[in-house]
């Protein structure tokens, strides 16, 4: 007779967040996030609504949390470094456009900026888990770069970081103009030429 097998539920959690996740952010491409409830997203991903409320007391820290699962919870390790800044800065942009204009994502990438806007607490969690991180990443590779001799020893940083990545998100929340890799391309081209080192 074979031996019954109990059941993982870390395995069954794990499946109804992942289907959780996905079914949220479909949910606000299609309908809208206003339009999206917790009911809705229990439905589209077959789980009771209280499973949603056991991990997610609001929409906010669930649209965020499925934004995590996208980018791999924070797995990046690094921006890439082949020697040439300007090179590597506009692979990491062209990326970033790119991510920013695609017709599937880009309610819910507007909706979680308007939900970290207006919740403190969500406001806090993006910072310590998603923002802080990826500053992180973002510094470290200016850091080598100015190892190098190709940022001045007095540039601050963080502020570099302001200066190359700043004008991508504020012309794509704003819609001002076209976010095009073009104009990522004359974001780096400009910003380094005010922050390497002048002879």
């Amino acid at each position: 007779m074979p031996t019954k097998v109990a059941p993982d539920p870390t395995r069954r959690s794990d499946s109804s967040r992942r289907a959780i996740l996905t079914a949220a952010l479909a949910l606000v491409s299609e309908i809208g996030y206003p339009n999206v409830t917790m009911v809705a997203i229990a439905k589209a991903a077959g789980v009771g609504k209280q499973t949603i409320y056991r991990w997610w007391p609001t929409k906010g820290e669930l649209l965020f949390d499925a934004f995590l699962s996208l980018a791999g919870d924070g797995g990046a390790a690094s921006l890439p470094d082949t020697g040439d800044l300007a090179t590597d800065l506009k692979a990491v942009l062209d990326a970033t456009v790119d991510e920013l204009n695609d017709p599937g994502l880009d309610q819910a990438m507007r909706a979680m900026h308007t939900e970290v806007v207006h919740d403190q607490d969500l406001a806090a969690d993006y910072a310590t888990r998603l923002d802080g991180p990826m500053r992180a990443l973002k510094k470290a590779r200016l850091a080598a770069a100015q190892e190098a001799g190709q940022i001045a020893d007095d540039v601050d940083l963080d502020v570099a970081v302001d200066l190359i990545w700043g004008p991508i998100l504020t012309r794509w929340l704003h819609r001002t103009e076209p976010l095009t890799s073009d104009y990522a391309h004359r974001v780096v081209d400009t910003a380094l030429r005010g922050l390497t080192p002048r002879a």
